[in-house]
């Protein structure tokens, strides 16, 4: 059974750094892709980075400010959040899928964590 457990969010003040963390177990790292997805009140949930064995992807919003890395030994997938804006503000949580998109986002996400607040906010 796959699980997905994010840890890390919190309160953070702009121009700060944040760094989330997932714990997936139930499947091998080279079955699933993995990545990050956000939603904001009142906003539709948003891609914002993905990662499979050969590459990273990001959303045009994070990119060059949010890095994302994978553990394959701890089966872990990590999302380093620096230069962080009021409009980074959601619940975000960790997905896995068949493949990544272009733009930062798990296509055909089947598998969710329970997601974690990020509060910027000065």
């Amino acid at each position: 059974q796959v699980q997905l457990v994010e840890s890390g969010g919190g309160l953070v003040q702009p121009g700060g750094s944040l760094r989330l963390s997932c714990a997936a177990s139930g499947f091998t790292p080279d079955s699933l892709v993995v990545g990050w997805f956000r939603q904001a009140p009142g906003k539709e949930r948003e891609g914002v980075s993905c990662i499979n064995s050969d590459d990273t992807y990001y959303a045009t919003s994070v990119k060059g400010r949010f890095t994302i890395s994978r553990d394959h030994h701890k089966n872990t997938v990590d999302l380093q959040m620096n230069s962080l804006k009021p409009e980074d503000t959601a619940v975000y949580y960790c997905a896995a899928g068949p493949q990544c998109t272009f733009w930062g986002r798990v296509y055909g996400a089947n598998h969710w964590g329970q997601g974690t607040q990020v509060t910027v906010s000065a």
